[in-house]
C-alpha cells in the first residue's frame, strides 16, 4: 500500500502518518509538505530510519512536482491546509484561497489523471457548516448546507465543493471529511490548547476571546486519524464523513482544566477583545461515520486532555525548536 500525504509535516498529518506506519508494516508513505511555518520535520524526528517513509519538499498547487508522485501511489490524503482563524483574519486570505482552494484543485486534477489512486481523501473542517447559537441542541451532520462565515472556512468550503463537483463531473474517487477541533501532540502552539500550556509554562496569564463561551466539540487527533484511515480503505467514494469527539467544551472551562491540570490559579486568565466573526458553538453528528465506517471514539476527553498537558514540557526541546525557527506562535496575542 503506498500513500502520498499532503501535508505530512503538520500536526494531524503527523499523527497520521504515524498511526498508519504502526498499524501497517507492508506501507510506504510519501510525506510531500510545503514546509510553512507550521510543517515541521521534528515531527517525524522518531522515524529518520524508517525506510517505509520518504519526504518530498512541495506546494500542493505545483502540478509539475506533484503529479509524477500522484501517479506512483495508491491513496492520497490531503491534510496540507492553512487552518489558523486568526490568521486569515489578521494577516489576509490569499494563502488560505492558494492552498485550502487551489491546491485541492491541483490534486483533484491529479488523481483525475492517475488511474492507479484508488481513493483521495480530503480532509476538512466542521467550520464549513457555520456557527450554532449556545442554546441549539442540535449538531452538524453531512446533510447541513455550508455557511462559511470566516476567509479561513470559506476556502475550506470552496474546496470541498470543488472535491463534489470533481466527483459528479469525472466520478474522480474523492471522499470529503469534516472533523472539530483536534487536540494531542505535534500541534503548533497557535492554537487554543498548546499555545496556553505555553502561556502557563512562561507564567503567563491564558489569554480568552470575549467572554470566552464560545463552545467547540473537541476530538483527541488520533481517534480522528482513526476515521481518517478508515474512509481512505473502506469509505464510499463521493460520500462525506464527520467526525465529532462528542466533547463539548467552552473555551472558559477548557483554560481551567489546563490551569487545574498545571497546578495554576484559576484565575490565571486574561480576557481580550474578541475576534472579528468569532462563530459561536461548533458540534459534529458523527453517527454516520459511527454507522457506516465502524468508527468510533476510543480516547475519553478527561483522560487525554491532562495526557496532552503533560506532553508539552515533557517535549520542550520540540518547541524550543520551533522558536528558534523564528516561528511566531501566535503574533495576535502578546
Amino acid at each position: 500500500m503506498r500513500i502520498l500525504v499532503c501535508g505530512g509535516a503538520g500536526f494531524i498529518g503527523s499523527n497520521f502518518i504515524h498511526h498508519m506506519l504502526e498499524k501497517h508494516k507492508d506501507i510506504k508513505i510519501v510525506n510531500y509538505d510545503k514546509l510553512t511555518y507550521a510543517g515541521n520535520l521534528d515531527n517525524h524526528k522518531h522515524l529518520d530510519s524508517d525506510p517505509r517513509l520518504t519526504f518530498v519538499h512541495g506546494d500542493i498547487c505545483d502540478m509539475q512536482k506533484l503529479l509524477p508522485i500522484v501517479k506512483e501511489v495508491d491513496f492520497v490524503v490531503n491534510l496540507a491546509g492553512e487552518s489558523h482563524n486568526d490568521r486569515s483574519v489578521h494577516m489576509g486570505s490569499r494563502d488560505f484561497v492558494m492552498t485550502d482552494v487551489v491546491g485541492v484543485q491541483t490534486i483533484l486534477d491529479a488523481v483525475r489523471v492517475s488511474p492507479n489512486v484508488k481513493k483521495f481523501v480530503n480532509v476538512s473542517t466542521d467550520e464549513v457548516y457555520g456557527s450554532l447559537d449556545l442554546n441549539d441542541g442540535r449538531a452538524f451532520d453531512e446533510s447541513w448546507n455550508f455557511n462559511a462565515n470566516i476567509p479561513y472556512s470559506a476556502a475550506k468550503a470552496g474546496g470541498d465543493m470543488m472535491c463534489k463537483a470533481f466527483f459528479h463531473t469525472f466520478k474522480t474517487p474523492v471522499i470529503v471529511t469534516h472533523c472539530t477541533n483536534n487536540y494531542g501532540p505535534y500541534q503548533f502552539p497557535e492554537k487554543l490548547i498548546p499555545f496556553s500550556i505555553l502561556r502557563v509554562l512562561e507564567n503567563k496569564p491564558i489569554a480568552i476571546y470575549g467572554d470566552g463561551k464560545h463552545v467547540r466539540d473537541w476530538i483527541f487527533v488520533r481517534d480522528h486519524c482513526e476515521g481518517l484511515e478508515l474512509a481512505l480503505l473502506n469509505g464510499e467514494a463521493g460520500e462525506t464523513y464527520n467526525f465529532g469527539g462528542r466533547a463539548e467544551k467552552s473555551n472558559l472551562e477548557i483554560a481551567k482544566l489546563i490551569l487545574k491540570f498545571m497546578g495554576r490559579p484559576a484565575d490565571m486568565m486574561q480576557f481580550i477583545t474578541d475576534r472579528p466573526g468569532h462563530d459561536r458553538r461548533y458540534a459534529m453528528n458523527p453517527a454516520k461515520a459511527e454507522k457506516e465506517l465502524g468508527w468510533k471514539i476510543q480516547h475519553n476527553f478527561e483522560e487525554a486532555l491532562p495526557k496532552t498537558v503533560d506532553w508539552y514540557p515533557k517535549n520542550i526541546w520540540w518547541v524550543g525548536n520551533i522558536k528558534n525557527r523564528g516561528a511566531q506562535l501566535n503574533p495576535h496575542i502578546k
